[in-house]
């Protein structure tokens, strides 16, 4: 401010002087002093005294660095532009300026000024500069904008939005309908209507409890049993149209938010216990079709049975006996009471072994299904390979006296467990307790795998297989394993968290946590080899009655022969590749297709066997393959595929 003021009284100073030395043009004179120092000093002259105006004037005469007329002449912009030395003040020779006549406008409202045509020409410029940088920026804006709108259009597109909505039925369906839309939409009015009729039943609207129970009914009859689509009536259209617009009248007479809550929550609850229900009611129904025989099989094994005790006894023996106990041949264990499966098996090695004269097969069944084993292998002897079947039952130091399993099933107590089950009676009580009564944990077939040397004891190695397992490969190559003086050779099952022994067995018992590993990695029964040598060396039988002694009460694991085959060959078990044995075909609907048709022996292991009706359809063309659908007694019992 005091440079403002002392510039301009030295500028009227020297304006009042009377020394014409220097002649200045008209457009440079109104440069040095325009309006807005003329009308400051009218202003100032009257506040101010002549002594104060003095020093003011003195203390801004010097043309140092911080002067005004020094900014002008040293730091002008690129923009300003000088024609001489005229307009240039000099600090030592000050040289006035002539006296120009004052503008008496400049006593009223000064608004206007006026400027030289450089000036006029500069702010031309800068208002065209101003002009172009916001026409510039208003572009910038207008790309950017435009951007986001196509990126935003982009990623909607990726968005589908025909789900949204799909479940309101105030909602008009979208025209790209995903498929069975229809079926869901129906079942979702109904829902809706029987929320409004409870709700019209409270507050007593007979008319429209009526018209909404004969549209439920309507809905009802066309969806019938439909679950898809292309399966619903052509009236549904209609139907729907019409729920619809009942649905929109119950609206407007009855929606209340809290009561709909609460009817939907209400009948969700319902729905959830009846869920539980029915699973109990499916889990025990599934676990009693897996225990059962089919009349298919069931009708094979008599019609077998019959006509073996007709033949002669010299006509039931089989041909190749001396290949029994030969040790140089490949020899199968097979335990079974099912004679279409074990058939399965044995046809299934035979037809992919490279040398089919070379494989020996020890059957062992049940006295019910012996005489069925014995007339099916006699009928349809298995090529060149050496069968020969055995009952159980006629082992006679499988006794009670030796073997712990056998006298713990004539034990009271257990008989309850096997066969009681707690006594329950109702479907979904006793669907837990069903797995105990499976005929397998009774039957010494399922425990004679703990006992082959005494079975065979001229042989060095067998390979034990299940009776729900397709050999697809020449298995040959397992006796070539090196089990590195290990006892038995098996596919590992466990992965990251699942299939270890803490799975199996109770490790809160003493015995359990001191012997085991927790996380040790658990195997597959199903396709092993054991090298008979080394389990006689270890007594691996032995082993296996200290443990089943131990779980009289069954306390260290509850039922099977998976834990104690664990137990029994811990840090005995080397581990084999895994396209040997795949396993989970009997409840795993998810196996890769190129696992099992590179696996070279595939097992059916979970309730849902090939031999039944809830078999898996996608899994059943690999067992199906190898029966002889042709064969007359199949025909007879009408097993098809």
């Amino acid at each position: 401010m005091v440079f403002f003021l002392g510039r301009g009284i030295y500028s009227t100073d020297s304006i009042d002087q009377n020394d014409s030395s220097i002649s200045i043009s008209k457009h440079q004179e109104l440069q040095d002093v325009d309006w807005r120092t003329k009308l400051a000093l009218k202003h100032v002259k009257s506040l101010f005294s002549k002594e104060v105006i003095d020093v003011i004037r003195a203390n801004t005469d010097d043309m140092g660095p911080l002067s005004l007329d020094s900014f002008r002449k040293n730091n002008f912009s690129a923009s300003w532009k000088f024609d001489g030395k005229e307009n240039v003040v000099d600090s030592v020779n000050i040289q006035e300026t002539p006296k120009i006549k004052q503008d008496t406008s400049l006593d009223a409202d000064h608004t206007q000024y006026d400027d030289s045509p450089a000036s006029l020409a500069r702010r031309q410029l800068r208002e065209k500069r101003r002009e172009k940088r916001a026409a510039d920026l208003l572009k910038q804006d207008d790309d950017v904008t435009l951007k986001l709108e196509n990126a935003a259009i982009e990623r909607s597109k990726s968005v589908d939005s025909a789900v949204l909505g799909k479940y309101s039925i105030w909602r008009k369906e979208t025209d790209n309908e995903n498929i069975d839309t229809t079926v869901r939409l129906m079942r979702d009015q109904m829902i809706m209507a029987r929320v409004y009729v409870s709700i019209a039943s409270m507050k007593n609207k007979a008319d429209m409890v009526r018209e909404l129970q004969t549209q439920i009914k309507e809905s009802q009859r066309a969806l019938g049993d439909a679950t898809t689509d292309n399966d619903l009536n052509p009236s549904a259209p209609e139907k729907i149209k019409a729920m619809g617009q009942l649905l929109s009248k119950a609206r407007d007479q009855l929606y209340d938010c809290k009561l709909v809550t609460g009817k939907l929550r209400a009948m969700l609850q319902s729905a959830d216990e009846q869920v539980r229900s029915l699973k109990k009611q499916s889990t025990f129904l599934s676990q009693l079709a897996a225990k059962t025989i089919p009349n298919g099989i069931h009708c094979l094994s008599m019609r077998l049975t019959i006509e073996y005790y007709l033949l002669p006894p010299e006509k039931r023996k089989f041909p190749k006996s001396e290949n029994l106990e030969n040790p140089s041949l490949y020899h199968y264990a097979l335990f079974s009471d099912n004679v279409l499966a074990a058939s399965v098996v044995v046809n299934s090695t035979i037809v992919n072994a490279k040398e089919p004269e070379k494989h020996v097969f020890h059957l062992v069944s049940d006295k019910l299904n012996f005489g069925a084993m014995n007339m099916w292998f006699l009928l349809n002897p298995p090529g060149k390979a050496t069968i020969h079947v055995e009952n159980v039952d006629e082992f006679k130091w499988l006794n009670s006296s030796y073997c712990p399993v056998l006298r713990q099933l004539e034990s009271a107590a257990m008989k309850d467990f096997y066969f009681k089950a707690d006594h329950h009676t109702t479907l979904s009580a006793g669907s837990s307790n069903l797995k105990y009564r499976n005929p397998k944990y009774l039957s010494m077939l399922n425990h004679l795998r703990f006992y082959l040397p005494q079975v065979y004891p001229k042989l060095n190695k067998i390979l034990f297989l299940d009776d729900d397992i397709v050999v697809q490969k020449d298995l040959t190559g397992l006796w070539k394993i090196d089990l590195h003086g290990k006892v038995n050779g098996a596919v590992e099952t466990c992965g990251e968290s699942f299939h270890r022994f803490d799975k199996y067995l109770n490790f809160s018992n003493p015995h359990i946590a001191r012997n085991f590993d927790p996380n040790a990695c658990g195997w597959a029964y199903g396709m092993n080899m054991f090298d008979l040598k080394q389990w006689k060396k270890r007594d691996i039988t032995g082993i296996y009655h200290k443990w089943q002694n131990m779980n009289e009460d069954r306390v260290l694991w509850k039922l099977g022969t998976l834990p104690p085959g664990l137990m029994t060959f811990y840090g005995l078990t080397h581990p084999l590749d895994k396209s040997w044995h795949v396993l989970g075909l009997g409840y795993n609907p998810s196996i890769d297709k190129s696992d099992i048709e590179n696996a070279a022996v595939i097992h059916y292991n979970g309730n849902m066997k090939p031999w039944l009706e809830l078999a898996m359809t996608r899994y059943r063309s690999y067992w199906v393959k190898y029966i002889k659908f042709n064969h007359p007694y199949i025909r007879g019992c009408k097993i098809n595929e």
